[in-house]
């Protein structure tokens, strides 16, 4: 059974370095010592927070530690077990609801519903949140009924944003937005008057979008200013503390039980022997630390002598068969052994179309697809878990991928999806959406391939599991087809793009970062026309245009360089302590000492581990940064045009 720890550090509020805000300056909500638990299992013991005026928080946790659930809290739709939530009055919380009920004809008219009274005639404010998540105005007098799964999400959370509460509760919002939706969200968000608190997977979107990370880990709390990096670095820097606490708690409590065993028996030392029998008994007992579960994913590969494992000739299709109604056409495709082609472009345009034409689970209008004899194929779509035998246990569906397994190499696949022992024989009808996208995860980690096809593998994933999985995809040795919106992945990992934009898709023979950079999405490069047609104006007025221009990028860019600044400093810093521990390590190793060297090595790693995180932010912050300067540059050019 798992100890579940609270870490008291977790429950301190202060108005010092971390922004904690002070409740009698600004709270708008506040949680006291809070506990919640489901069955056996304890969630949260005494977590407390307070959220302030306009402060926009990314909830941060594992799978299964409670993030939704906390939500639900605040809205009332769960109780509580113990403390106690503080609302103002009049205080309107808006929560992103997956339940799907409709009751109007209309997209349109099902949203302008949410408009407050006072509002209910500005039927374009609908209309405005409607275009920015991707409708057209076809789609807005469509029944929402007629709409996918993903688009119904669309509409409820256009009517969500549409209520205008004090504050909004997001739980995953860009699960089902494309790349052009999400960027429209992101500003919606960054401008938002009242207080946001934020569930997602995707980092780049929280760490845009946030003024404040708060996380749940091991069964406590703990709020932080600024982006997620600097929320791991502190919770890093916390287990350490503790551990180290935990550590000498335990040493001190052998030498005093060493010596109530010596002189116990001593009349003499009797009573300094009672005297530090109370003292252990007044000690206590800090558990050591329970490990976290996180996925594991190791692609099993198998070589492919081949430089092209896949050639597409002249492809198109549609799923009427008609001409008139293609999703794509004439499209050319050559995938090499060590690609990672990215599919990017707006929901509904065929990325997951393509991708099963690509393995054979759709049949092209026209065109022609030739393997390499030695490709082999593993295949993550959206539809798949549909395909999972309901009957079945997981263990035996990750068997079935590969029958060379061994039973404890199965089991260990399960494992590495967080069914662990018993739970690897549990029945694929009784599991919920995200664990069937695990048990497919397990069994393509199962099967050999040398090609990966991936349709969104990060929904459903938390963001440290998101994080390994880039991290395993960019060692992967083979070939990737990638459909995602997570521009993170996109960045590391595609070196080239298969685009679909109005009119079908073509190939883009560059990363993202070029193709933002040389092509762009329409609806960007609409916005610059039109700014730079607004902005035709007298010398005077270029003047001032350019003035606030200048100022606007100093006002964009400073907290950026600011961080960066404090990064490079603490990067200095800790460079300088690895250093001198590393002098210790030199000196120590002479003389012996093997606890010493122990608690020196576990320093140094700690220390590098942050350092690690600090560089990886320090390389995020540079290139917005420089993106913003670029941005403004081009600006700037474009009022002398």
């Amino acid at each position: 059974m798992m100890l579940v720890v609270k870490i008291l550090i977790f429950f301190t509020h202060t108005n010092g370095s971390d922004g904690l805000c002070n409740l009698k300056d600004c709270a708008m909500i506040q949680l006291n010592n809070i506990s919640k638990a489901f069955g056996g299992q304890t969630l949260y013991e005494d977590i407390s927070f307070i959220l302030g005026p306009k402060e926009r928080i990314g909830l941060v946790g594992r799978n299964g530690s409670g993030k939704s659930t906390l939500f639900k809290i605040i809205t009332g739709e769960l109780s509580h077990d113990g403390g106690s939530i503080n609302v103002p009055k009049s205080y309107k919380i808006g929560y992103l609801r997956q339940h799907l009920e409709f009751s109007k004809s209309s997209v349109l008219e099902e949203c302008i519903q949410s408009l407050a009274k006072e509002e209910e005639f500005d039927h374009y404010k609908a209309e405005k949140i409607l275009s920015g998540l991707g409708f057209s105005e076809e789609d807005m007098s469509a029944d929402p009924l007629s709409f996918s799964g993903g688009y119904q999400i669309r509409i409820n959370l256009a009517k969500c944003l549409l209520e205008a509460p004090h504050l909004l509760l997001l739980d995953e919002p860009t699960n089902y937005l494309d790349i052009i939706s999400l960027r429209w969200l992101k500003n919606f968000l960054k401008n938002y008057q009242g207080e946001v608190i934020l569930i997602t997977h995707d980092r780049d979107f929280m760490d845009d979008v946030v003024t404040h990370t708060m996380g749940i880990s091991r069964g406590g709390l703990k709020k932080i200013k600024g982006v997620t990096a600097n929320f791991y670095e502190r919770l890093i820097e916390d287990e350490l503390v503790y551990e180290q606490t935990r550590a000498n708690q335990e040493k001190k409590k052998k030498e005093l039980m060493s010596f109530v065993d010596r002189f116990r028996a001593k009349a003499s030392k009797a009573t300094q022997a009672q005297s530090r029998l109370k003292q252990l008994e007044k000690m206590g007992t800090m558990d050591e630390l329970a490990k976290e579960g996180n996925l594991g994913f190791s692609f099993r590969y198998t070589e492919c002598p081949g430089k092209v494992i896949l050639t597409a000739d002249d492809l198109s299709f549609s799923y009427s068969g008609s001409d008139d109604e293609l999703l794509f056409k004439n499209l050319k495709l050559d995938i090499k052994r060590e690609d990672c082609i990215g599919i990017i472009g707006k929901n509904g345009k065929g990325k997951s179309t393509l991708l099963n034409v690509l393995t054979g689970e759709l049949k092209q209008n026209s065109g022609e697809i030739k393997y390499h004899p030695s490709a082999q194929v593993g295949h993550f779509g959206q539809t798949n878990i549909n395909r999972l035998s309901e009957g079945m246990t997981i263990a035996s569906e990750v068997a079935s991928s590969n029958t060379e397994l061994s039973f404890s190499e199965v089991r260990s696949i399960c494992g590495s999806m967080m069914f662990e022992g018993d739970l690897a024989d549990k029945k694929i009808s009784v599991l919920s959406g995200g664990e069937k996208s695990r048990v497919m995860l397990g069994k393509i980690l199962a099967h050999k391939s040398n090609i990966l096809y991936l349709d969104e593998p990060t929904n459903h994933l938390d963001m440290e599991a998101v994080e390994t999985l880039c991290e395993k995809l960019e060692k992967f040795p083979g070939a990737i087809v990638l459909v995602t919106h997570n521009e993170m992945f996109l960045r590391r990992l595609a070196n080239r793009l298969v685009v679909f934009r109005e009119g079908g898709a073509e190939v883009f023979e560059g990363n993202y970062d070029e193709f933002l950079e040389k092509v762009g999405w329409d609806e960007d490069i609409v916005q610059t026309a039109e700014v730079v047609k607004e902005e035709k104006f007298s010398k005077k007025d270029l003047k001032r245009l350019r003035a606030e221009l200048v100022s606007e990028r100093s006002k964009e860019s400073k907290p950026f360089r600011k961080r960066m600044d404090e990064l490079e400093k603490d990067i200095f810093t800790k460079e300088e302590k690895i250093d001198e521990i590393n002098n210790s390590l030199i000196e120590v190793s002479s003389s012996g000492d093997g606890s010493k060297i122990t608690e020196l090595s576990k320093n140094l790693g700690v220390l590098q581990k942050l350092l690690d995180i600090e560089y990886d932010e320090l390389s995020e912050l540079t290139d917005k940064y420089e993106e913003i300067q670029k941005s403004y540059e081009t600006r700037l050019n474009e009022l002398e045009l």
